[in-house]
């Protein structure tokens, strides 16, 4: 028994202390993300993670059905978007989504708040109001994202496909917490879908 504790008390500090590796965007980009002002027209999506907790785990990130990349431990995406609706992923044991109807000339901060998970870290994700946002996403540093804002357009027809990626990710969660698959044809299994959007 004390040598199973000591294994699981060595696991979790693995989680703590270790650092998952993300791309990262330049000092200058970083800067001119944390003026905090969007143009006229457009919207400012800011989607961080704060935390030190689960430090080891990179934490997929899509929106409007379009993966942007991995956050890691007190990091964030800034995307300037066209005013709509984009509905926000965090895809890790579990799927949070979130949806926010985004109006020009405003700040969103979206928290992608770490959890413990049964196999793995979970997750769920926020809007906060924008003082705390901007506190938040000054303690971080910006990731180069796959996708920018002119490749994202409000969600209307790709809202359906985004939808349809959620249901598909939770009957593969389903069936691996039912035992019928394992854990590593559940992670292949998620990325030949992560792989398709």
């Amino acid at each position: 028994m004390k040598k199973m504790l000591g294994i699981f008390a060595a696991i979790m500090m693995l989680g703590l202390a270790g650092c998952a590796s993300v791309p990262m965007a330049s000092n200058d980009q970083d800067a001119a993300a944390k003026q905090f002002t969007p143009p006229a027209d457009m919207a400012s999506l800011y989607i961080y993670r704060n935390e030190v907790f689960g430090a080891a785990i990179p934490m997929t990130v899509s929106v409007n059905g379009k993966t942007l990349g991995q956050t890691a431990a007190n990091t964030y995406f800034h995307l300037t978007v066209p005013p709509g609706k984009y509905t926000i992923q965090s895809l890790t044991e579990n799927v949070s989504d979130l949806s926010i109807d985004a109006s020009a000339g405003k700040n969103y901060f979206i928290w992608q708040e770490v959890k413990m998970g049964m196999w793995a870290a979970r997750s769920h994700l926020q809007e906060v109001d924008e003082t705390k946002g901007r506190e938040a996403v000054k303690e971080c540093k910006l990731i180069t994202s796959a996708v920018s804002g002119a490749d994202l357009a409000p969600a209307g027809g790709q809202g359906d496909a985004n939808g349809a990626l959620s249901q598909k990710l939770r009957e593969l969660q389903k069936l691996r917490q039912d035992g019928l698959i394992n854990e590593e044809d559940y992670e292949k299994k998620k990325q030949q879908l992560l792989n398709g959007l």
